[in-house]
């Protein structure tokens, strides 16, 4: 039998995968850690007060909202761009690196609390963002070719790094942040952005030639159309080129984003607008981002049609689940700017007696289990690779170090008080919590004869996120018309939290899975994009309107505002069911 060019990778096996599969398991976990971590005090920083203990900004909601919306939009833009780069110029593995070290160096400066170093600290993060986070991935792919039934084992551990890493990241960067010095918080998310990019720069050699800088440096993206045309060509089908109209529209499409996006933080942090007017009562960054909208509506309602019937209708099919996906994370993604507010003003984080004991040992438990799990895993990579990657190891082992340290003396810190004030951002770790706990039972769904139809995913993820958002309604329906603080009980939090994450496992993994099966390989690359801008529309929508939590509340009430996350999520959640017989018309067979 003939070896596959892949095959040398799996006669070195870590828990019956190729070695450098934990290498990518580990630099993920901390490019993860860096940034839930940062995302997890940024918000509540800007918006704490400006005196006491550990001081903030004190921006207004709207503000800070703004700001992380228009972050996390680029977050997901960037890597875009990133992929083609690393696809074509520079190499998946240079693309890594440059990323984390651009990253390192976005936290490093954010770690100044000055308003240019926070600026200039975003931008590094938004760029090396986009070099890191589609390469890692592309990695993967290559070293498995061949071993296609090892493919959905690689990515399950590898997505553990993922939740490993926002649930350590959350902890360890929050409580540092909120308890010792929002400084402290972010410079720790810059220093395991470091170490992750040494411990994977010193094990390149795990990974061959896979990776490396593309042997041909000219290869050129009308080079890749130009080839696409002809091999279209030769098989006779119908090629949709773009015309004048289609450009026209992604002109005004793209001018018009970029105006919101930049004009929206300036006009509510520094009151500078770029184009200062309003239209029928609109304020320009509002005109702006309805101009890109209808556009984009209109550049696809003027390219979908002119497809083959079947390519036509499987498009439109997944286009209308973009749409899903838009509402779902501008509800989904309100965890990183309005529940940060809600939890620091509305919640009874206080514990005493009993209850603060049993959170103390709930805590311990969810901490040093998972910490544990994951050493295990550092340790057994250590033993097959310590020969060949020796450096590597000790920077990784290092980190680990660092990090048991460092829950050591936070728990140490919480058990010497008989009063317990639950952080702010420890409710944030139920996320990953959650997924690591409910993931296998899903898996085993999603594998069985009762994995349900698309519509029925997107139902139910929606159905959940609105429930989630339903707990806190009631749980804040006796707050005062325009209450600045409550004490509400946690529990509506943990509720909140774990019918998210529950949504999140319906619908979340479907948008790449029915990407793959529904879009004609030529056309991936241009509806990958759609998909990544929906997923960055509903980050900015999310914090747009999240970042009128404080007006919404005065005017209508704290209730009301999570309501509108309830009704919405589970409207369009019944509406998918109701286009079931549609959508499955429309995908033509596929599942």
């Amino acid at each position: 039998m003939e070896e596959n060019s892949t095959d040398h990778f799996f006669k070195d096996k870590v828990l019956g995968h190729p070695s450098g599969l934990f290498v990518l398991f580990f630099t993920e976990m901390w490019e993860r850690f860096s940034y839930y971590g940062m995302r997890a005090i940024l918000v509540i920083f800007l918006t704490g007060a400006i005196i006491g203990d550990n001081p903030g900004w004190e921006w207004t909601s709207e503000a800070a909202l703004s700001l992380l919306g228009t972050y996390a939009m680029l977050v997901y833009l960037t890597p875009l761009v990133g992929g083609w780069l690393a696809d074509n110029k520079i190499g998946y593995r240079m693309a890594v690196v440059i990323g984390a070290l651009l990253m390192t160096l976005g936290h490093a400066s954010m770690a100044a609390e000055t308003p240019t170093f926070l600026y200039i600290g975003i931008a590094f993060l938004i760029v090396g963002n986009g070099f890191f986070k589609p390469n890692m991935t592309s990695i993967i792919s290559k070293m498995y070719e061949g071993h296609d039934e090892k493919k959905d084992g690689a990515y399950n551990i590898f997505y553990m790094g993922v939740n490993a890493g926002a649930f350590i990241g959350i902890m360890l960067c929050g409580w540092v942040g909120e308890k010792i010095g929002w400084s402290y918080g972010f410079g720790l998310a810059g220093i395991f952005m470091l170490l992750g990019m040494l411990q994977f720069y010193y094990a390149q050699s795990l990974f061959g030639n896979i990776g490396d800088k593309p042997k041909n440096e000219n290869v050129d993206i009308i080079d890749d159309l130009a080839n696409n045309y002809k091999e279209v060509s030769s098989r006779g089908e119908k090629l949709n080129r773009f015309l004048t109209i289609d450009y026209l529209l992604i002109g005004v499409f793209i001018i018009s984003a970029m105006i919101f996006i930049i004009n929206d933080p300036l006009s509510k942090i520094g009151n500078i607008y770029t184009f200062n007017f309003t239209v029928a009562g609109m304020a320009d960054s509002l005109f702006f981002a309805l101009l890109a909208a209808i556009t984009f509506i209109l550049l696809l309602l003027v390219r979908i049609p002119r497809y083959i019937p079947v390519e036509r209708d499987r498009m439109i099919a997944f286009s209308i689940f973009c749409i899903f996906t838009i509402f779902f994370w501008a509800a989904f993604e309100q965890a990183a700017g309005s529940l940060p507010i809600y939890t620091r003003d509305y919640t009874n984080r206080i514990l005493e007696g009993g209850a603060a004991t049993t959170f103390k040992i709930v805590d311990l438990i969810v901490t040093v289990v998972p910490l544990c799990v994951i050493t295990y895993v550092l340790l057994s990579l250590f033993r097959k690779t310590f020969n060949r990657i020796g450096l590597s190891n000790i920077i990784l082992g290092f980190s680990f170090i660092i990090v048991w340290a460092i829950v050591l003396y936070k728990l140490y810190i919480e058990f010497q008080s008989t009063e317990t004030e639950v952080p702010i951002t420890w409710f944030a770790i139920l996320n990953s919590l959650f997924i690591i706990m409910f993931a296998p039972l899903f898996t085993k769904w999603w594998d069985s004869k009762y994995n349900p139809p698309a519509s029925v995913k997107y139902f139910l993820g929606l159905a959940l996120l609105g429930i989630g958002f339903g707990f806190l309604a009631f749980g804040a329906k006796d707050v005062p018309l325009g209450a600045q603080t409550a004490s509400l009980s946690m529990a509506w939090l943990v509720f909140a939290y774990l019918f998210h994450t529950l949504g999140e496992m319906c619908l979340s993994p479907m948008g790449l899975s029915y990407l793959s099966k529904l879009v004609p390989g030529r056309m991936v690359a241009f509806m990958f994009g759609v998909y990544y801008l929906a997923i960055a529309i509903g980050n900015k929508l999310a914090h747009y309107v999240g970042g009128d939590i404080e007006k919404i509340t005065s005017e209508h009430g704290l209730s009301f505002f999570f309501l509108i996350f309830t009704f919405i999520p589970i409207g369009l959640g019944l509406v998918s069911l109701m286009l079931h017989p549609l959508l499955k018309k429309l995908m033509h067979g596929v599942r």
